[in-house]
């Protein structure tokens, strides 16, 4: 059931923390942004699709070559990101959408609204980068 949010409505630390409100926002940010990403790789797609490889000049063909494998690793990147949305919509739907999967404690509206498909909390996402920080140090 989908209800109906104010025209201009953001997510308030007034409010009780992911309430139903809070979470149908979030849901149809996560949508929308779900919708561009589809569009954008449906793009690359098409691109790599018209991407003529039989260049007869040399560097034509390496650049061309060069070019498809980046829009790869994009589409790639998307594919990703697609993943993460889809996850995100789930713990919409069957929870706990907005708190840390590590420490339970509520992630925040500032943090989701920059990253909405957050699953840590600032405090866990620090200790988990000073972790690959100091691993990345060993190798």
């Amino acid at each position: 059931m989908t209800i109906e949010l104010p025209k201009g409505y953001k997510p308030s630390e007034d409010e009780e923390y992911m309430c139903e409100r809070q979470l149908e926002y979030f849901k149809q940010k996560l949508e929308n942004w779900r919708n561009e990403l589809f569009r954008e790789s449906a793009r690359l797609l098409m691109e790599l699709q018209e991407t003529e490889l039989q260049e007869p000049d040399m560097n034509d063909r390496a650049s061309n070559e060069t070019d498809q494998v980046l829009d790869m690793h994009s589409r790639d990147r998307i594919r990703k990101l697609i993943d993460k949305i889809d996850a995100a919509l789930d713990r919409i739907k069957k929870g706990p959408y907005g708190y840390c999967l590590v420490s339970g404690e509520p992630i925040g509206l500032l943090r989701l609204n920059a990253r909405p498909v957050a699953t840590l909390c600032l405090e866990e996402q620090e200790k988990r980068e000073r972790r690959e920080r100091e691993y990345a140090k060993r190798d």
